[in-house]
């Protein structure tokens, strides 16, 4: 599937059929060959998009996987930079990563919803990971990042603008998030992962309540949609007192 070095369909579907930690786990030698994998594009935008608002002393990448959103912070990060992810197979492959002389980096094993951290990070990161969270998981996860910034730290991350309804890509997720439903009915463990749980509006309402003020950046290396709004936005909260 994808190219010759990414997942055969067989692959992907004994990782379908586990659980979010152990799909990754199987995944993570070949994930980088997947689409599921942050884009370089994306990654280069949102550091571009974060130099102005830097430089940063400390950063996490929340979520990290094989760690490419690391190279982000390693840009706009003086000190030190950190990628936590629950899946060791992903960090196994993030510690192989070849990075450029800049801050120092380190991995660490630990669930989002229980960071094992104090208040030590000025940059707080994720990229592609919150489809993995019902939306019931959001204060909780907020209240975590949070809890592990400076005052005035900032957690960031973009957002592509939804599908309009009855495209191809508006049924594509919507088919996806269905099976997935279907799937997690009728198979344990359950593997949460859905693309249209992660809504705008719902997001700012929860990071207002968990203490943040939010602001949102265009992208504008992914241009605009015919209304005039962007097609992908950076967002930037920030620790309020």
């Amino acid at each position: 599937m994808f190219s010759s070095e990414g997942p055969t369909l067989r692959e992907l579907a004994v990782q379908a059929l586990s659980s979010v930690e152990r799909g990754y786990d199987l995944l993570a030698p070949k994930f980088d060959h997947t689409p599921y994998r942050t884009p370089d594009r994306v990654l280069d935008a949102v550091a571009r998009g974060l130099e102005p608002l830097g430089p940063f002393a400390a950063g996490l990448d929340l979520c990290c996987g094989t760690g490419a959103g690391v190279e982000v912070l390693a840009r706009v990060c003086q000190r030190d930079v950190t990628g936590v992810d629950f899946s060791a197979g992903m960090l196994e492959v993030a510690r192989r990563r070849t990075l450029p002389p800049g801050p120092e980096v380190s991995w660490v094993r630990a669930d989002a919803r229980a960071l094992p951290f104090g208040p030590a990070f000025d940059l707080v990161v994720s990229f592609g990971a919150f489809g993995h969270f019902l939306p019931r998981e959001l204060p909780g996860l907020f209240g975590q990042v949070r809890s592990v910034l400076r005052p005035d730290g900032c957690f960031a991350f973009p957002v592509a603008a939804p599908p309009r309804p009855g495209s191809p890509g508006y049924w594509t997720l919507l088919g996806f998030d269905a099976a997935m439903r279907v799937r997690n009915a009728l198979w344990r463990p359950p593997f949460v992962m859905y693309y249209r749980t992660f809504r705008l509006g719902a997001v700012g309402r929860e990071l207002s309540r968990a203490g943040f003020r939010t602001d949102l950046h265009a992208l504008p290396e992914f241009g605009r949609r015919p209304d005039g709004s962007p097609r992908a936005r950076l967002v930037v909260a920030r620790r309020l007192p």
